[in-house]
């Protein structure tokens, strides 16, 4: 599905001199996780407050669903899901009561379904304790579930894992993929690289409030990479070789793996080079890099 459930047009957010969101222009697909990134201070938290309506944008706008959200609220926010920060609950009551206060706003919830919603969120058996005696990982899971109480066509998640566990965080990825694969879609804040890795198809890179990249997690793990990793029996001969090579600058031995780029950007052709030479790899494939990578070196320029 094409159909854009998210989109920000110029949007833009200033406090008296500071701009904290600088034009920003993005567009969330229907049925995707979407991933948006940026470190500390980047705006994040201010373009997803700008989403839910709950600070004016000095220009531009945000559309959900294809309305403005600022012109037709009332309409909007009921088809989005939201976690911002740390969830609003009520420590003194339960987990089950929580969602059933909260469902009263949406003019009530049945039993069925706040039940399917505890053990959606792995509280099914923890949801007639106070949420005082919560960690703070269950306390997100919960926040999760107030989220999903109306049954939301968007899901806007800020630091979803927040005080999760690593069985916690894989839990959180299979849910928000089965969300997905539901037909939800799923616009996540996160600074758990490694996990958006595994969990987006897409992201967005802010920095400064503004956007630095738009794109698929397998275009910026394949782009500025252009390098092959070799196994060889003995690689110090053939780094020789390749370094000697106008297109081998850079090429090096690490952890025992001889790392290069190929003479056409092609692994056959650096595969045709080697054995020309009598070097037969054991193992030649491409490096990727991680989203980390790509990342830092998208937001560490001009820092």
């Amino acid at each position: 599905m094409s159909e854009n459930v998210l989109a920000l047009r110029g949007l833009t957010k200033d406090y008296g001199r500071r701009r904290a969101v600088d034009g920003l222009d993005l567009e969330v697909r229907s049925g995707e996780v979407f991933g948006f990134l940026g470190p500390n201070g980047a705006g994040k938290t201010t373009t997803i407050r700008m989403c839910l309506g709950l600070i004016q944008p000095t220009a531009g706008r945000v559309e959900v669903l294809g309305l403005d959200v600022f012109k037709q609220r009332a309409r909007v926010l009921p088809r989005v899901g939201a976690l911002v920060e740390s969830p609003a609950l009520y420590p003194y009551l339960s987990g089950r009561e929580n969602l059933r206060v909260t469902g009263l706003a949406l003019g009530g919830v049945s039993a069925a379904r706040i039940d399917q919603l505890l053990e959606m969120v792995g509280l099914g058996d923890r949801g007639r304790d106070r949420v005082s005696s919560y960690s703070l990982g269950m306390k997100q899971r919960l926040g999760l579930g107030v989220a999903l109480l109306g049954d939301p066509e968007l899901l806007i998640l800020d630091e979803p894992a927040n005080g999760l566990d690593p069985a916690g965080i894989r839990e959180m990825r299979e849910m928000l993929l089965a969300l997905a694969a539901a037909g939800k879609t799923v616009f996540v804040s996160s600074h758990v690289l490694a996990e958006v890795q595994h969990t987006c198809r897409r992201v967005a890179i802010i920095h400064r409030g503004r956007l630095v990249r738009e794109a698929s997690i397998a275009e910026l793990t394949r782009e500025g990479g252009g390098e092959f990793e070799i196994r060889l029996e003995n690689p110090e001969p053939a780094l020789t070789l390749i370094a000697a090579q106008s297109w081998g600058r850079g090429a090096r031995i690490e952890d025992g793996l001889l790392l290069c780029p190929s003479p056409s950007g092609l692994g056959r052709d650096l595969l045709a080079f080697l054995t020309r030479a009598d070097h037969w790899p054991d193992r030649l494939a491409e490096r990727q890099r991680d989203l980390e990578d790509v990342f830092l070196d998208l937001t560490s320029a001009g820092s």
